[in-house]
């Protein structure tokens, strides 16, 4: 039995599905990349915590990196200073 879609709709439903695929990957990396310190640090801290260590050092740099990742998604970035501003949030 035959279908009665025309062979280029498969295409194009292929192709948005790669669209959307990949403004998702995009949007996961830009969000790592503003807190991808903080969320590691974080992550440190709690299997110090788990195995009984005090965690402190983890917590405090947790802490300073999240407030690095907010000055930095409150700058001005374009496509003509985007190398400066993510060099100076040191994520």
């Amino acid at each position: 039995m035959k279908s009665s879609q025309p062979i280029y709709q498969y295409g194009q439903g292929m192709t948005e599905y790669i669209i959307i695929v990949a403004l998702i990957a995009v949007a996961a990396i830009g969000v790592y990349s503003l807190l991808g310190k903080t969320v590691r640090n974080q992550v440190s801290g709690i299997a110090h915590e788990v195995s009984g260590q005090s965690a402190s050092q983890q917590l405090n740099t947790a802490r300073s990196a999240a407030r690095r990742s907010g000055t930095v998604a409150r700058q001005d970035v374009t496509l003509g200073n985007y190398d400066e501003s993510t060099e100076s949030g040191d994520n």
